[in-house]
């Protein structure tokens, strides 16, 4: 089932892999058409253009000449001059010339097929109406004319007994009187050859350059690909539960960055499920222990009818400082879980820190004292600061009730108050037996002890330290230690003002 089950995950990774791919050689390509139709468009009609116009201006120049030139004898009527000189002219320009009156009819024609017929050529019409000059493209047989085109339809034609042919006609006017027009028709089809042969070459350029483009789209579409199909593999691994789940980070770009924040974000939440099975585990403890005892002195009691009333009465009081640590680490857990969760909101208001910390420790002295201990506060001046009373008054009598517990009989704990620059600074230092180097990064984590056994001793469950930490970043503060191992501590704790 396994096999199987990874089977089909490829399966899956590589339809989404060549899926990806797919769309970007499509995208490649469609940008690589609708450019290349443009700049070929583009190319094709200014070639074109310049093309034409220079064929135009060319035989605007000689029909216009001819016309100077026949004008005179059509107005005279010499018929057989002006033959001869048209025949001459169609000879030497390799064209068809015909001679128009002003009724459209050919008086010459140098092929001799349209003598005294009516003419209705487009160009004839716009001449004879006024125009000194028209031209017009038409693609012609050897025996009739198939039809006025469009200049670039010769793209649609591809038959070999077809032919191009300029159109070009000028008025005969002499002295200001119009007296008919001058048609010139030749070959063009050495410009329209030249344009397809253009054509061809933008569309080998294009098949060349959409070959290229599509390998070059392959090689990069896996590089693009192949860390989203990587990337989109891990996070469905990590919705399936894996958090050990990690991506191969290559490259400095916006993928490797992803990359990046995936695996941070993965860690996180390892981290995260890690420390909440911990927490789980040593709360799980915590409260059993407790429970254990409670149930073996209850036992003792329950099942010992003649039991002496002085040792029953001790089995009571254990039980009753059992349910006092039991209380007690249910509300460390809660207050703990509130802070995590959020729902806990400082309610901050204007107080002072000494004072604050003076009555806090009016409430420790008692054990202070059972204990042998001094315990004194040096606060040089009054410092007014903007915070929760109930969370620095935690702060204030867990570190001091820490230092009361660690330190031996006749130590001395001294708590100081002071101010630094905007930020209001309690230290709280002890004569106990210090912290190790290798601890102190931990001391502040939930269940952690230094000393397990003697953690057990005086009652601690791990938790205190932890509620002071939350307690100052809450206020946007800062907590540090310093210890050597037989020398004691110092807790500093900063708060903004």
């Amino acid at each position: 089932m396994a096999i199987i089950s990874r089977t089909k995950t490829r399966r899956r990774n590589r339809k989404f892999f060549f899926s990806i791919r797919w769309k970007i050689l499509i995208a490649f390509l469609f940008i690589l058409g609708v450019s290349f139709y443009v700049v070929a468009t583009s190319l094709i009609g200014l070639v074109s253009d310049y093309m034409s116009k220079t064929r135009i201006n060319a035989e605007r120049a000689t029909v216009e000449r001819l016309a100077r030139q026949f004008a005179p004898l059509f107005s005279r009527g010499d018929a057989a001059k002006l033959y001869i000189e048209a025949l001459k002219a169609s000879q030497e320009l390799e064209g068809r010339l015909l001679v128009v009156d002003m009724d459209g009819k050919v008086q010459i024609d140098t092929f001799s097929q349209l003598n005294g017929q009516r003419i209705a050529h487009p160009e004839v019409v716009a001449v004879l109406g006024g125009g000194g000059f028209d031209y017009g493209f038409h693609l012609v047989t050897r025996t009739r004319e198939i039809g006025s085109r469009a200049f670039f339809d010769f793209l649609r034609s591809d038959q070999t007994d077809q032919m191009w042919a300029g159109y070009f006609a000028s008025t005969l006017e002499l002295d200001g009187t119009r007296y008919g027009a001058l048609l010139y028709s030749n070959s063009v089809q050495d410009m329209m050859e030249n344009l397809r042969v253009i054509q061809d070459q933008m569309l080998l350029c294009f098949f060349a350059a959409a070959i290229a483009v599509f390998g070059i789209s392959l090689v990069f579409s896996q590089i693009i690909t192949k860390p989203i199909a990587t990337l989109t593999e891990g996070i469905k691994r990590m919705a399936r539960g894996d958090l050990s789940s990690r991506v191969e980070v290559k490259g400095t770009d916006e993928m490797a960055r992803m990359s990046e924040t995936f695996n941070r974000m993965s860690e996180k939440l390892e981290n995260l499920d890690i420390s909440r099975n911990e927490f789980i585990s040593n709360a799980s403890h915590e409260l059993k222990t407790p429970l254990a005892t409670m149930k073996i002195l209850l036992e003792s009691v329950l099942y010992q009818e003649d039991m002496d009333p002085a040792l029953r009465a001790e089995f009571m009081t254990d039980m009753d400082s059992e349910l006092d640590r039991l209380s007690q680490i249910v509300s460390d857990l809660l207050t703990l879980v509130q802070s995590d969760a959020h729902h806990y909101q400082i309610k901050r208001q204007n107080i002072l820190l000494a004072a604050l910390v003076e009555d806090t420790l009016r409430r420790l002295h008692t054990l202070a004292r059972e204990k042998g201990q001094t315990l004194n506060l040096i606060a040089p001046a009054e410092i007014p600061i903007f915070a929760d009373p109930v969370k620095l008054q935690q702060i204030v009598y867990n570190l001091v009730e820490n230092a009361i517990k660690y330190s031996p009989k006749g130590g001395r704990i001294r708590v100081t108050v002071s101010q630094e620059s905007k930020f209001a600074v309690l230290e709280v230092s002890d004569t106990g037996p210090g912290i190790p180097a290798k601890d102190q990064p931990h001391i502040f984590d939930r269940f952690y002890r230094v000393d397990k056994a003697r953690a057990r001793a005086t009652g601690g469950n791990g938790l205190g330290l932890s509620i002071v930490h939350q307690a100052v970043m809450m206020h946007g503060g800062n907590i540090s230690v310093y210890s050597e191992e037989g020398r004691g501590a110092t807790f500093r704790v900063e708060l903004p003002l």
